[in-house]
């Protein structure tokens, strides 16, 4: 207890330190001129914000954070999978990194910025005690050499042990990328890189430890979380790879001169392109490592066992190199040009390597051995050519529309269709701008290769899959004067796949369909806050794709200034979902399954927090699971027999440095 009171002690001194160092600087201005995001397969840029708001900073640290409904194996940075139907991506190529989504860094989700003078933003979390401590830093770096070159590096570090035996995660990226914005010439680029390890306890051996203490400890009702026994003691996971995107755009167009009216010379020019050139190359490299030391355990907890009966040793790879070249007229040279048209077209070179080939066999290959039940190549490869084109405008309040399609035309995806829409309309009520949006989704997509063949030591598979077909359509209605945000839609899907019982991809080939609504009501009265985000989904086949009916999250908090200078946010968060037969996890393939056996949700996870900004420094203290053991249920498991964390107290700051 004194070591941990020690931690605290010392952050806290940090937070003060941090803080007064940047009051000092406060003169300095900074804050970046502007930070965007980029898109496959263009590179198209869309704006973003640098996260500095104090405001629920807490929910940087909560496990449970990355969805209203979060099936995961309880740790902070551990494997989970959205249960909100329409915030979840289709598998992943290399499927085993689509439960550690949220902790990864993507094209996507890497922010570009241009800043006046370099920015450095540091942030660490910490909490829990030396046996169970669960920390988190993250660095950013962003500096300009010129008006026009940029150069970042970002690095995020995660050391989580877990309020539970053999569940510890050490999730380590760094990236190092940078831009230059010319009149005629565009780059963008970075270079990931990430290596993540993830102790696999399968689960706890008996969930009454959690649910009813008592009937398994003699009477005894207080629990020793760490002392809970588990199904795996020497099974882990390592994912680890490599991302390296850059992405090339030289604009044709002219110069537009502004002279002075008086005495007609010209006092400034700018450059409108009127077309651009776009070349992309992205290459990405994964390799994920499934060991189990126990032989004993490894043959006990899955059901096949085909090539080691001493342990596990299964090493899969994939690589990806795509190059991407198209043309795009640009939305705006001319006021008779009211929209942006692009076309493009792609070559990806696909290779998978698996751990062993699988040679048939009607009897097992030495004796306890299950019988190899399929030949699988080693090695895959693919040439995959695409073709693709987008529509859009992104000017004016009254229309706005984008629109893309692409079509795949050989090496394994003739065929492959994929098209999205996306229409809105703005406009003034009540002193707000009220924004109507509809969209549309359509694909007919091969599944990943991966889900077609497979071979490790308790997975072996050789699947026949038809594309997957699904087809969405909703709308959103926005009225910021209310605080009131609604978004609907409804989606069809054919020949899904998914993991079935046994964990083995499988498809449907009957229709499904999901509904799904959801409201965002945030209401303030003065200081006084009450946000609210409500989901309700139907599926119609619950055995196929089980989903909780209702998902919400309720916050309610108070925000106030102190002394002019301290910005406080006081408050208690809840999360909550019905009860469903959730998906079970698998560690060997780090996927989720259905399962027939035990329902999850039905429970309540509270966090009382406090949050905090002086001047450049924020900092937070946050109590995860606060209602844990007193009220809201027992039952708190999100996946079965992994339970969440039990009642914890946590800490964080962070601090925008002007160098």
């Amino acid at each position: 207890m004194k070591k941990t009171a020690l931690k605290y002690s010392i952050l806290a001194v940090l937070a003060v330190v941090c803080a007064t160092i940047a009051q000092a600087k406060k003169a300095q201005k900074i804050e970046p001129s502007y930070a965007w995001t980029i898109s496959d397969p263009l590179g198209d840029r869309s704006e973003t914000e640098i996260d500095t708001s104090f405001v629920n900073y807490h929910l940087h640290a909560v496990p449970t954070s990355p969805s209203l409904a979060w099936a995961t194996t309880g740790n902070y940075g551990a494997p989970g999978q959205d249960q909100i139907f329409f915030n979840r991506d289709s598998y992943s190529e290399f499927f085993f990194e689509s439960a550690l989504a949220p902790w990864l860094h993507s094209t996507e989700s890497h922010v570009f910025y241009n800043t006046r003078i370099p920015m450095t933003l540091i942030s660490h979390t910490t909490g829990g005690n030396k046996y169970s401590n669960q920390d988190r830093t993250m660095i950013t770096f962003s500096g300009n050499a010129t008006k026009r070159l940029q150069i970042g590096a970002n690095m995020d570090y995660i050391y989580s042990k877990g309020s539970y035996e053999y569940q510890a995660d050490k999730n380590f990226t760094w990236n190092l990328g940078g831009s230059y914005t010319g009149d005629r010439y565009e780059l963008q680029t970075f270079f990931n890189h990430y290596a993540f390890t993830t102790k696999e306890n399968g689960g706890i051996t008996d969930d009454r430890y959690i649910t009813r203490p008592a009937d398994v400890q003699g009477g005894e009702s207080k629990v020793d979380n760490k002392s809970i026994p588990t199904h795996l003691t020497s099974s882990e996971s390592n994912l680890g790879g490599t991302h390296f995107f850059m992405n090339h755009r030289y604009k044709v167009g002219f110069y537009r001169y502004q002279r002075d009216s008086v005495t007609d010379t010209i006092v400034s020019k700018y450059y409108v392109p009127v077309t651009s050139f776009i070349w992309s190359m992205d290459y990405k490299d994964s390799k994920h490592r499934y060991t189990n030391k126990s032989g004993a355990e490894d043959t006990t907890f899955f059901k096949h066992t085909y090539f080691n009966l001493g342990g596990t040793a299964d090493t899969t790879r994939y690589m990806t190199l795509t190059n991407t070249v198209g043309i795009s007229m640009l939305e705006g040279f001319s006021k008779k040009v009211k929209f942006g048209f692009s076309a493009y077209a792609y070559h990806q070179l696909y290779k998978q390597t698996l751990q062993a080939e699988a040679m048939p066999s009607e009897t097992p290959i030495a004796p306890g051995l299950s019988p190899i039940p399929t030949y699988v190549p080693r090695t895959e490869t693919e040439n995959r050519f695409y073709v693709g084109g987008k529509l859009s405008k992104t000017q004016g309040s009254i229309l706005r529309y984008s629109a893309t399609a692409e079509l795949g035309l050989a090496g394994g995806v003739e065929g492959d269709i994929y098209a999205d829409g996306d229409i809105s309309t703005r406009f003034k009520l009540l002193g707000d701008t009220v924004t109507v949006r509809g969209y549309g989704i359509f694909s007919n997509l091969a599944p990943a290769t991966l889900l077609y063949i497979f071979a490790s030591n308790h997975f072996i598979w050789d699947n026949d899959f038809s594309k997957e077909k699904r087809f969405r359509v909703g709308g959103e209605l926005d009225l910021p004067f209310s605080g009131t945000n609604i978004n609907v839609g409804y989606e069809t899907l054919k020949d899904f796949v998914y993991f079935n019982h046994d964990n083995m991809p499988t498809q449907h080939s009957d229709m499904l369909s999901v509904f799904s609504a959801t409201l965002k009501q945030d209401l303030a009265f003065k200081a006084l806050h009450w946000d609210n985000e409500v989901t309700y989904q139907a599926s119609s086949n619950q055995g196929v794709l089980p989903l909780p009916k209702l998902a919400l999250y309720s916050n309610l908090y108070l925000q106030f200034l102190v002394a002019k200078v301290l910005h406080v946010q006081l408050g208690v968060d809840c999360n909550y979902y019905t009860s469903y037969y959730a998906p079970a996890y698998n560690p060997a393939t780090m996927t989720f399954h259905t399962q027939d056996k035990q329902k999850c949700g039905d429970f309540m996870y509270m966090n009382a927090y406090a949050n905090f900004r002086l001047k450049r420094a924020r900092f937070f203290v946050l109590y995860t699971h606060a209602n844990g053991k007193l009220f809201g249920g027992d039952n708190y498991f999100s996946s079965p027999h992994y339970p969440l964390s039990p009642r914890c107290l946590r800490v964080g700051v962070s601090v925008d440095f002007a160098n």
